[in-house]
């Protein structure tokens, strides 16, 4: 066998293409986005021709990898956690149509929000859509679980969920490949091309047949080897490990450990081994990252009312990661915690790069808002978010993906004047639209203010779906031409932008202001090639 180096985000990618996918899809979004960008410069990937170029948002990426496999082959498709709630029109309807060539959708969770707006727990998704869903402790097992996703969606007829976190994705390790990775599929139509038509009348027989498979599902569970017991000395205590949290119990012991232990990497859960192993032990501690799901559940298999320890009954912290350190004092071990290192630098707010042309945006709206009073600006998720922090404190929300657009639009209908929104190019064109429409068509007295940096500058430099037609969009929406207005966001426009500010404030309807300039990153990187 062979053996790379490989990010657990990029074993992913690696097991998909040895998996025989012929096409990823995703958008990109921290941690996911190395999963995408692996495979853009895998040189087998390349050599393949497989379809890796980025969607306009989550929706769309799983809505065509899903066509994809409803052309018989296999497919993958990224995202963060956050961005599964962008796709959980298609993602819970999928569980029903079913897959025709395999599916994997790759998810991140970002325990402790380090580039996030919360840290929910994507386990709960699979558990909602009643899907296989796959959860490696490590590298290795993240690149065999996506080969064996693939070849577990074409079993069962459904799309299966991996979930790694942050400290998975962006850490690396050895990872053994296979000797021979699988072909492509040929082009398949479904046996039933009716599965994929959700009218009523159908959509209840794939429900049923959905509910029918859920014995299959848990029959597999049982089986996976990624699901077993490890005998221990000290039945006092049993140590439920999920996911990534099995390394860090294993890190508190050199070699041997007294505990019993069952590691959970594929659900929905076992229950024939966890009541197995509960008959053994006197208490169990539920060791998982993220929220308490099978914390929750175990309390729900036991109803003998053994006691079950974890995040609900503050044994463990209930938000942020789980690590080694935590794991040792739930286990009443010694801990470093307080031996802090000399000299450590205080922690300092992210802040937007020095030549960023958001500055001369924030430094002109500032000027004409000082006119108006604070909190009439709303924004949403891109670098320009970095203007609520100083020296700017420029804006007022951030919610999610397209947010800034309809809560302007939502403050202007409640007489809030004025009522501007500030949003970047990438994630107009992700959620943006469509709430720009509902202000055209209700012609509301808005202002948006579309930062463009012709990139999706936040997670790595990568082209936005908007490059080059930011203006056809706007005016095929709706807006006037007359409303829409381009200049370069540089400091010898100051003047230019504030009275363009002005003027448009003062109109009485929907206007777009476009300051746009190449994201100095991305400028310094293609000089550079």
């Amino acid at each position: 066998m062979s053996k790379k180096l490989l990010l657990g985000a990029e074993a992913i990618g690696q097991g998909a293409i040895d998996g025989g996918i012929s096409g990823v899809y995703a958008y990109p979004g921290t941690p996911s986005t190395e999963i995408t960008e692996y495979i853009q410069e895998n040189e087998v990937a390349i050599g393949r021709n497989l379809h890796r170029q980025w969607s306009a948002n989550e929706k769309t990426a799983m809505e065509a990898a899903l066509g994809m496999s409803y052309a018989g082959k296999r497919s993958l498709v990224c995202m963060k956690h956050v961005g599964l709630n962008v796709a959980a029109d298609v993602f819970m309807n999928i569980a029903i149509t079913g897959i025709n060539g395999g599916m994997v959708i790759a998810v991140a969770d970002d325990p402790s929000m380090h580039s996030s707006q919360n840290e929910q727990d994507s386990r709960y998704y699979g558990k909602f859509a009643m899907i296989p869903y796959l959860e490696p402790a490590n590298q290795q097992e993240a690149y065999d679980m996506t080969i064996a996703g693939l070849d577990l969606s074409e079993n069962t007829g459904v799309p299966v969920m991996i979930r790694i976190t942050t400290r998975l994705a962006h850490s690396r390790s050895g990872v053994s490949l296979v000797e021979k990775a699988w072909k492509e599929n040929e082009i398949s139509l479904p046996d039933n091309p009716m599965q994929f038509v959700l009218l009523p009348q159908n959509a209840r027989k794939r429900y049923q047949h959905l509910l029918d498979q859920q014995e299959k599902f848990l029959r597999l569970s049982e089986e996976s080897q990624y699901n077993f017991m490890l005998e221990g000395t000290d039945r006092s205590l049993g140590i439920v490990c999920c996911g990534i949290a099995y390394n860090y119990f294993r890190e508190n012991f050199q070699g041997t450990f007294p505990y019993p232990l069952v590691k959970i990497s594929q659900y929905p859960l076992p229950e024939k081994l966890l009541k197995q192993f509960e008959s053994r032990v006197d208490e169990i501690l539920v060791l998982e990252e993220g929220y308490p799901l099978v914390e929750e559940q175990l309390k729900g298999f036991y109803a003998r009312g053994k006691k079950i320890r974890g995040r609900l009954d503050g044994t463990l912290p209930r938000t942020g990661e789980l690590n080694p350190d935590l794991v040792a004092k739930a286990l009443h071990l010694e801990t470093p915690e307080n031996q802090k290192p000399a000299g450590i630098l205080v922690n300092r707010p992210p802040a937007l790069c020095k030549g960023c042309g958001h500055h001369d945006t924030f430094r002109a709206l500032n000027e004409v808002m000082e006119e108006y009073g604070k909190g009439k600006v709303f924004s949403d998720i891109g670098c320009y978010t970095l203007g609520a922090l100083p020296p700017y404190n420029s804006i007022y929300s951030c919610v999610d993906m397209g947010a800034s657009v309809t809560m302007a639009k939502g403050a202007a209908d409640a007489g809030l004047f004025p009522s501007i929104a500030v949003i970047g190019d990438s994630t107009f064109t992700h959620s943006g639209i469509t709430g720009l429409l509902d202000a055209v068509n209700e012609q509301s007295n808005i202002v948006l203010i579309i930062g463009d940096n012709e990139s999706i500058s936040m997670t790595g430099g990568q082209d936005s779906s908007a490059l080059g037609r930011l203006e056809a969009i706007c005016e095929g929406v709706g807006v006037q031409k007359d409303h829409i207005n381009m200049l370069e966001s540089l400091p010898k426009n100051h003047e230019k932008l504030v009275d363009l500010l002005r003027k448009e404030i003062n109109y009485q309807g929907v206007s777009v202001i476009i300051p746009r300039r190449e994201c100095i990153q991305k400028q310094a990187r293609r000089r550079k090639n």
